[in-house]
């Protein structure tokens, strides 16, 4: 029963009952109605599938983008093949695609453009013999598909994308985790990346923060128009505040590993007073991982609390390093104030984590 709910949960398996269910909504319907629309039945199930997204409002604009793609593409290629019957037939199609392409690039259909000049051709192909009603048969019975496939969205099992943007965050917190820890190693053992293989490594990490943003957006767009937007609200609004908490946290961290790399703190002037700068540098970067890695509170084995445990070795780690940089004598070299830069992002990091938790249950 939790293996079923669990796959049920999954984007694609939602939006594939959603799909087969509003085709054949949208067939039964088609074939029911009078002639000679149910001779061209097939275009609802096309519409159905068409309106079918992983949002609601996306089906709802899917579908009237596509038809006022379509419409425009059947009224382009009638005017034109009218006023070019004297060229031959190749010359004609090539006007009509090239208008077409000029259409599509009105904003307002977006990704939907391409059916202007899809369905130019197909009215020159298909429909020649009796445009008005070939137009009125394909359009309509798309549109009554498409509402059909909005009506199926909303229904049955609305997505809020909920578990598919808490993996991408999951996923963006264990590479940030892991950006950290590897500085700390490497300070560890004297082995820092040069600046562009650090750069080089970052990507990752970059690509699962645009993914988690780009998720983050799904569900914000997920909740317009939505009828489970009110009973989810508060698990959507908490994914939107790890998500931009994870960002912010992000942001602080690459511009603290981009100071230790470059100008390595821990090898210019303040470790000449004390030989383990680098140690303290690395126990707050690899403490701050660990906070990144326990974003909700957790019972341990000894019934202590994860995630406190967590908070509180990276405030003692953060005021070592702290105390190392106010005890210090040098006051004027780069690597000091370096040094300094990178202790300030970690106590903003650490705030913007210990503020940023909210309890999720993911839909």
């Amino acid at each position: 029963m939790r293996a079923t709910r669990e796959l049920l949960q999954e984007p694609w398996v939602q939006r594939g009952v959603r799909a087969a269910v509003a085709a054949a909504l949208a067939w039964q319907v088609a074939i029911a109605l009078p002639a000679p629309l149910a001779g061209y039945a097939y275009y609802a199930p096309l519409g159905a599938v068409i309106a079918v997204h992983p949002t609601v409002a996306d089906s709802a604009a899917a579908a009237w983008r596509t038809v006022v793609a379509i419409l425009l593409g059947f009224g382009l290629a009638v005017a034109v093949h009218q006023l070019t019957l004297w060229l031959p037939g190749a010359l004609t199609i090539a006007l009509i695609v090239a208008l077409a392409v000029g259409v599509e690039q009105w904003p307002v259909l977006k990704e939907h453009a391409s059916w202007v000049s899809f369905a130019a051709v197909l009215m020159l192909t298909v429909g020649a013999e009796d445009p008005a009603r070939y137009a009125v048969a394909y359009a309509g019975l798309t549109l009554l598909g498409a509402a059909i496939g909005v009506l199926v969205t909303t229904l049955l099992f609305p997505p809020l994308q909920l578990t598919s943007a808490q993996r991408r965050i999951d996923t963006a917190r264990a590479a940030l985790a892991g950006h950290l820890h590897d500085i700390a190693s490497g300070l560890r053992r004297g082995e820092l990346p040069t600046a562009g293989e650090w750069a080089r490594r970052g990507r990752d990490l970059e690509i699962a923060l645009d993914r988690m943003r780009a998720a983050e957006a799904v569900v914000e767009r997920a909740r317009r128009a939505n009828p489970r937007a009110r009973r989810w609200g508060e698990t959507a609004a908490s994914i939107r505040e790890q998500s931009r908490a994870l960002d912010r946290v992000a942001v602080l961290v690459d511009d603290l590993t981009t100071l230790v790399v470059e100008f390595q703190p821990h090898r210019r002037g303040i470790d000449r007073i004390d030989g383990g700068t680098g140690w303290v540098l690395a126990d707050a970067l690899d403490s701050l991982s660990r906070v990144v890695c326990t974003p909700y509170p957790a019972v341990a084995e000894d019934g202590s609390d994860r995630r406190e445990s967590a908070l509180g070795e990276a405030e003692e780690a953060l005021s070592r390093l702290t105390t190392l940089l106010r005890t210090s004598d040098v006051a004027d070299d780069e690597g000091f104030f370096a040094l300094g830069a990178v202790t300030v992002g970690m106590h903003r990091s650490l705030d913007t984590l210990r503020s940023g938790v909210l309890d999720l249950d993911p839909a």
